[in-house]
């Protein structure tokens, strides 16, 4: 028994799952970095690199990024880390929902990627750039995309 073809709605969804997937996966390697580099002397890495491109660590702009550095080391970083705990979390389960086709994982999807765009525009007004668009524009088609997906459910869902 020959299987059939995948439509196209749900070859998009999966690809849009799968780019969810790779910024969930990026955002937990990038996470997972930070907490390490949090058990090292940062003080003594960003001044060795300091040093390695030709500037002097006692200079005006290097030692504002050491005083940086050493502010960061003794700040409480739960609320970051549990923020980036919290969007490694939302950006699997979007990723499941939609690899699924199931509506909440395009509802989630709708309304997460729906949450940057004014961010976006934003951007692009204060710092205009061709990347800053092509982002804007991939991420308005991926929303009106799932919304168009949304709808369709709703249409085809029988009435109560």
């Amino acid at each position: 028994m020959a299987s059939r073809p995948m439509p196209d709605h749900r070859k998009a969804l999966r690809a849009i799952a799968a780019f969810e997937a790779l910024k969930g996966l990026a955002a937990l390697v990038a996470s997972l970095g930070f907490l390490s580099l949090l058990h090292h002397d940062l003080h003594h890495i960003v001044a060795s690199l300091i040093g390695h491109i030709g500037l002097a660590p006692g200079d005006r702009y290097p030692a504002m990024v050491l005083t940086d550095i050493d502010q960061l080391v003794r700040a409480d970083l739960t609320p970051l880390l549990l923020a980036a705990a919290a969007y490694v979390l939302v950006r699997f389960a979007e990723a499941y929902g939609l690899w699924k086709n199931l509506w909440w994982g395009e509802w989630l999807g709708a309304l997460s990627g729906g949450l940057y765009i004014p961010f976006e525009l934003r951007h692009i007004v204060h710092h205009p750039s061709g990347t800053a668009v092509a982002v804007a524009l991939a991420n308005i088609a991926i929303v009106a995309f799932l919304g168009t997906q949304l709808r369709q459910r709703g249409k085809t869902r029988a009435p109560p």
